[in-house]
């Protein structure tokens, strides 16, 4: 029982792990064959941009199934939406695993998973909103969005591990077991709601979700809120899809830059933690969201500049901790002051706009590179786009939410 009469319960905790479980395994199995590459070209004896589509098509896939899974989560409720989330994650994994060596097959079910990408994700602050106070919805989220990172995280490092071990069929499935596993365990643990809801009587009406829709996208505060997870999320996407290239005009190997992107997810789990916590705790979002814009720069300059080793360490990590850290945030905070538009389909449109930005990005990465292959204009492009992203951020209010207390 908090002080302001309102009860909240323990079982909330169990309830956004197994959803943190379920979002794990889905970008598991996105990521899949990113750190494999080389060996599923010589294992399909298809080209690398083939091997790639079978990432890149989870943003394309997004795109067209936002809208469905915005409606499902914000109408039926987030335990139905991610339930069947994960259900399309599991099947699309374990097909994946059983026809392994017919690549059609395999790019068929890695589409069923990307089906189910929106329906899980998408989910972040409406689980917040049904089972935690207002002063822990952002921790929430940026657990429930670390669980994103982490996912990507255990995919990088675990995959190649589990190839050498076992060989690309029982890899893959292996990956399908698990993803059957999270389904089962998200369906007997989590439930919708507690028995009391956990703010004030009133709180969790909501709009219909198309007149929410039209109220995001006439809120000035929202549009801006947009362009700045289009440029922050399609920055993420674009470097670390083309983090090895960035980096070897330097001298840096492949293992190098493996270690990096790793190093930027790592401090991105740990700034999803940490930054969200302040936030609710100081209780402001505004500042914080600042803060990650401007925190980042530095890392990013030194993703660009840096000559030695250590350096570019911290610089991934500094990077990653800022960025990633905006993302949890900024998905509350959208929430917030869309209110009472449903949470579902703020959570979702906002990554809509990373999926959308993330293609431009790579592409637009690609076309501007140099003759030797170095990224120098779309890199210091990138930071000018930061700059003006800090700039939007200034002109964003704080949540209404907080404002009330001033």
């Amino acid at each position: 029982m908090k002080a302001d009469g309102i009860k909240v319960y323990g079982y909330r905790w169990l309830v956004l792990a197994v959803f943190m479980v379920a979002v794990m395994l889905n970008q598991i199995a996105w990521i899949t064959f990113a750190p494999i590459t080389s060996a599923a070209v010589a294992f399909y004896g298809v080209s690398e941009l083939l091997i790639g589509l079978l990432s890149m098509v989870f943003m394309i896939v997004y795109v067209l199934a936002v809208l469905p899974a915005a409606w499902l989560i914000d109408t039926k409720g987030f335990r139905p939406a991610v339930a069947l989330g994960a259900l399309l994650t599991a099947v699309g994994a374990l097909g994946r695993g059983i026809f392994a060596h017919d690549f059609a097959l395999v790019f068929v079910f890695q589409v069923v998973i990307a089906v189910g990408q929106p329906f899980v994700v998408g989910a972040i602050t409406k689980l917040a909103a049904r089972w935690f106070p207002q002063d822990e919805r952002a921790i929430a989220a940026g657990l429930g969005t670390m669980a994103v990172y982490l996912g990507i995280l255990c995919g990088l490092f675990f995959t190649p591990l589990l190839l050498s071990a076992m060989g690309m069929k029982t890899m893959l499935v292996f990956w399908g077991c698990a993803a059957a596993a999270a389904f089962t365990l998200f369906v007997l643990a989590s439930r919708e709601r507690p028995r009391t809801a956990p703010g004030p009587a009133g709180s969790e009406v909501r709009t219909l979700v198309f007149t929410g829709l039209k109220k995001m996208l006439t809120d000035s505060g929202f549009i801006l809120l947009l362009v700045i997870f289009f440029l922050g999320l399609g920055m993420f996407n674009g470097i670390t899809t083309w983090i090895e290239q960035i980096l070897a005009p330097r001298g840096f190997n492949a293992e190098q830059a493996g270690v990096t992107g790793g190093l930027i997810l790592a401090g991105g789990i740990t700034g999803a933690f940490v930054l969200p916590l302040l936030s609710d705790k100081i209780r402001q979002r505004k500042p914080f969201i600042v803060l990650s814009l401007a925190g980042l720069i530095p890392g990013l300059v030194g993703l660009i500049l840096a000559q030695s080793y250590p350096v570019l360490l911290v610089s991934g990590f500094v990077f990653g901790f800022f960025l990633l850290s905006s993302g949890p945030i900024g998905f509350q905070y959208g929430a917030e002051i869309s209110h009472p538009a449903p949470e579902g389909t703020s959570n979702s449109f906002l990554i809509l706009m990373g999926q959308v930005s993330g293609i431009v990005f790579i592409f637009l990465m690609d076309a501007l590179r140099s003759p030797d292959g170095s990224m120098p204009v779309p890199l210091w492009g990138i930071v000018g786009l930061m700059v003006v992203a800090v700039v939007v951020s200034l002109f964003l209010r704080e949540s209404p939410i907080y404002a009330k207390e001033k």
